[in-house]
């Protein structure tokens, strides 16, 4: 959809540094105000609502959407932001994070220490009902470092089974299982320290073992906390709207990042048979990923839309101060 005079005057698509181009779309793609200092968020808010199609087919061009100098300074302001899209907010039950709910349908973006990087995945990939959209946004850029790197995942998956076709047919086959040790309470030393109450939302075990059930996610009870057994889940997937396989899963994320004092990141992840993962294997995935990624510095006031059937991100690791929020849809 190209875009109308009554956009042309608000949205300009811009190109800016580390941008990649995939059949001549640019990933991401960039929009700004084409008069910065008329711009604000609730104006940006107001046009969002009156060409909401317009940025979908953006977003569904690209995988991701980037909205950088509109004037949005603070969470209730992005918030307002995400509202003007009218997708249907998804509560975070079963995903690995520690978050904080900081106003309406904001939250903080992983709360792990600024010296670990998050590995590359979907978001809540490991379960059966995840986020169709995620946005984030920057309240406070980083001093160094910091980026969200995106991919897109039909290219990691295109890649991959050029190069491991039989590993892929594999996985095709049997799927993955997903293994996690759960605390009590939340850990914030841990990229995957959600405890099992904030997890499941609630601190009685009948409601969480009836949740996690639910999700299809077996339980098994520990003195301190809870074994947690996922799958086996597709780890590909077909993206109908774009008519082709993506690497739907969180295989990397959980084979090198998976890690605690509860955890042992090999055994986090395995085929769905049980069968343990080839380490090599993953390690070059690894490598496409980080090869074929995108990683824009943040600025303040960036808010970032993620389409999570398209594109996997990560986090590097920052010196702080670094503060980006987030908000996820069904």
């Amino acid at each position: 959809m190209k875009p109308t005079a009554t956009m042309a005057e608000f949205f300009a698509e811009v190109q800016i540094p580390h941008q990649k181009f995939y059949s001549s779309a640019p990933f991401p793609s960039v929009l700004a105000p084409v008069a910065a200092q008329r711009s604000s968020a609730a104006l940006l808010a107001r046009s969002v609502k009156s060409h909401r199609p317009y940025l979908e087919s953006l977003l569904h061009k690209s995988g991701a959407l980037l909205l950088r100098g509109f004037g949005v300074n603070t969470a209730e302001e992005f918030n307002d932001v995400v509202e003007a899209f009218g997708f249907e907010e998804l509560p975070y039950v079963g995903g690995a994070a520690p978050r904080t709910n900081v106003v309406g349908r904001v939250f903080t973006a992983n709360e792990s220490p600024p010296d670990q990087k998050i590995p590359f995945h979907h978001e809540m990939a490991q379960v059966p009902e995840f986020p169709s959209k995620l946005f984030f946004f920057c309240e406070v850029e980083p001093e160094s470092g910091g980026e969200t790197p995106i991919v897109l995942s039909h290219i990691v998956y295109e890649r991959m089974k050029e190069k491991y076709p039989d590993f892929v047919r594999r996985l095709e086959e049997h799927d993955l299982m997903y293994i996690r040790v759960l605390g009590e309470d939340d850990d914030p030393s841990s990229p995957i320290g959600r405890g099992w109450k904030s997890t499941f939302l609630t601190d009685d075990k009948s409601i969480a073992e009836k949740r996690a059930a639910h999700l299809g996610m077996k339980l098994e009870w520990t003195e301190d906390g809870v074994k947690t057994i996922m799958g086996p889940i597709p780890a590909i997937k077909f993206d109908g709207s774009r008519n082709r396989k993506i690497w739907f899963n969180s295989m990397v994320a959980a084979y090198t990042g998976w890690k605690d004092l509860r955890n042992d990141p090999e055994k986090a992840v395995t085929f769905g048979n049980g069968e343990p993962l080839p380490s090599d294997v993953i390690h070059d995935c690894l490598r496409i990923l980080e090869e074929e990624c995108v990683a824009i510095p943040w600025k303040k006031g960036d808010v970032l839309l993620i389409d999570n059937w398209a594109v996997l991100h990560s986090r590097r690791s920052f010196t702080p101060p670094r503060r980006v929020l987030a908000s996820l849809c069904k």
